[in-house]
């Protein structure tokens, strides 16, 4: 069974400005998310990568992109990636996340998440770790961060 986020982005995916309009849904629904205005360029189960654009309202004060920016960016897309790639009738919430940042982070960011583990219907509580890694124009890593994201079964 696919979940409606999956489902939701495919419809978008297939329209002109489809994964724009879908990032900005998601922003909509946690607006946390939209000071950084994240795009989507892929997801699905296993496997999901987000841009986010070198602009002045992410950049600190060495105008490279501000190190919280890329964990709401890791946050973002590990999330995301999260919910397409377990069962629907189990659920997640971010526990811990674990980062590095590796360079000095300039120009349009490319995030690719992973978990590390495949989730599959579990009657209890469990751990999966996603895997962010960032990468720079040149396609450098800048940035890399693990989440410890808590899955347990969704209240009926």
């Amino acid at each position: 069974m696919t979940s409606r986020i999956l489902s939701l982005y495919r419809t978008f995916e297939a329209r002109p400005l489809g994964r724009w309009l879908f990032s900005r849904l998601v922003c909509w629904k946690a607006p946390y998310f939209s000071s950084i205005a994240p795009r989507i360029v892929s997801l699905a189960p296993g496997r999901g990568e987000a841009t986010l654009r070198h602009r002045r309202r992410v950049s600190n004060h060495l105008g490279s992109v501000h190190a919280i920016a890329l964990c709401n960016l890791a946050e973002f897309i590990g999330g995301l990636t999260t919910e397409v790639s377990i069962p629907p009738s189990m659920r997640w919430i971010p526990r811990g996340m674990s980062v590095e940042y590796l360079k000095k982070a300039r120009g349009t960011m490319r995030a690719v998440a992973t978990p590390t583990e495949a989730a599959g219907e579990i009657g209890e509580g469990h751990e999966c770790p996603v895997r962010v890694e960032v990468f720079d124009a040149a396609g450098e890593m800048v940035f890399r961060a693990t989440i410890r994201m808590w899955l347990s079964p969704r209240r009926t």
